[in-house]
């Protein structure tokens, strides 16, 4: 019976995370804040276990603790809702992360379409909002208790996890709607990253001042705890904004970079002219690189420089071109019109000094050079 093929090695976990599961094939970690946020939920909802269920003593601070994994357990619903969705539209999940703020599902490539980018964001909030309304209508039907104490706390939470993730700025599901929306009606995902990401600065700023709202307008009193969690929500939006808003001003200036602008003339040798020949005829040509060809025509090798200086020049006319040539390997071959993000993937996926550019004949375009594409990089960020 032929063995299966051996599976394709896991991503190395993030730092300070355990691995609890897996949903469709996508890691559920658990970062080592929930257990601080864990605790917390233990000692806010002891004291009202206590009141519900006199007698509990000590053993009220374990039903708030189950009462803190059962609520995380509706949170992995609210990013497992996330991570099918962008499955079903054939996108890379890596896995989700549960932590101090609620969770992340890593999605490891962007939507290619408005519509999808809206399912993947929408199904979250919506996901939440249900198990809110069902824990709800469980509520009406519950003798009371322990579990209508539970209930009523993942009803309101969840009632209220949905809503705020709504809020149309980035990073919040509602950023990312907004973002769909605002990508379906321009034809430009940079622009709705960009307008999604202010709307996450706009909320970042009401975060900061709703201690504030509740104080001057509502006339309730804010206690240090509510100004806290002020600070960290306004902290998180205004980061993941901020960090949103750079990244697509980058995207933005990407097309300015095409490996086409960026190729140097290159000359094309048989494989066994003459390394003297070659570098003469280079030279005519006035060409930046040398590439070598079989004698079926097809590519063979790039000439390494150093390899070519490192032979002495009275002894260029008796070395074969291909053997200061490094060997073609996959992902060196590349097509001219490369520009921008697919340009920069490129280069990552094979990482190496020089790549052969060809033109939508097939025949040789020129060369590109790793430092080249570096320097115009950086004079890209520089604009």
């Amino acid at each position: 019976m032929p063995s299966s093929p051996p599976a394709p090695p896991r991503a190395p976990r993030p730092p300070g995370t355990i691995r609890i599961g897996s949903v469709a094939g996508s890691d559920v970690l658990v970062s080592s804040s929930w257990f601080l946020v864990a605790g917390l939920i233990a000692v806010v909802m002891a004291p009202q276990a206590e009141q519900v269920q006199p007698g509990l003593g000590a053993w009220s601070y374990l039903a708030g603790a189950l009462f803190a994994v059962v609520l995380y357990g509706s949170v992995l619903l609210h990013e497992a809702a996330h991570a099918l969705v962008a499955k079903a539209f054939g996108l890379p999940v890596s896995s989700i992360t549960l932590h101090f703020l609620g969770g992340m599902t890593a999605i490891d490539k962007e939507a290619r379409r408005p519509r999808e980018e809206f399912l993947i964001a929408v199904v979250g909030p919506l996901t939440s909002l249900a198990v809110g309304v069902g824990a709800l209508a469980a509520v009406l039907v519950v003798p009371g208790g322990l579990l209508e104490l539970v209930l009523e706390g993942l009803a309101g939470a969840n009632l209220l996890v949905g809503v705020l993730n709504l809020v149309p700025g980035l990073p919040l599901d509602g950023g990312r709607v907004l973002k769909s929306a605002v990508w379906g009606a321009s034809g430009d995902v940079h622009r709705g990253t960009i307008v999604a990401a202010w709307g996450g600065r706009v909320a970042a700023v009401l975060a900061l001042l709703w201690p504030v709202f509740l104080e001057r307008v509502l006339d309730s009193p804010t206690s240090l705890l509510d100004l806290a969690l002020a600070v960290l929500v306004a902290g998180f939006l205004w980061a993941g904004a901020t960090a949103a808003l750079r990244s697509a001003r980058l995207r933005q200036r990407l097309p300015r970079l095409a490996a086409r602008d960026l190729a140097r003339r290159t000359f094309v040798a048989d494989s066994d002219l003459p390394l003297a020949e070659a570098v003469r005829r280079a030279r005519e040509a006035q060409a930046g690189g040398i590439v070598t060809v079989g004698s079926d025509g097809r590519l063979e090798g790039i000439v390494n420089e150093a390899a070519l200086l490192a032979v002495p020049e009275d002894r260029r006319a008796w070395v074969a071109t291909a053997t200061v040539a490094r060997r073609l390997e996959p992902g060196l071959v590349l097509p001219a019109r490369l520009r921008g993000e697919e340009l920069v993937t490129a280069l990552t996926s094979a990482p190496a000094a020089e790549y052969v550019l060809l033109d939508d004949a097939g025949q040789v375009y020129g060369l590109l050079v790793a430092r080249d594409v570096d320097r115009a990089f950086r004079e890209v960020l520089a604009r």
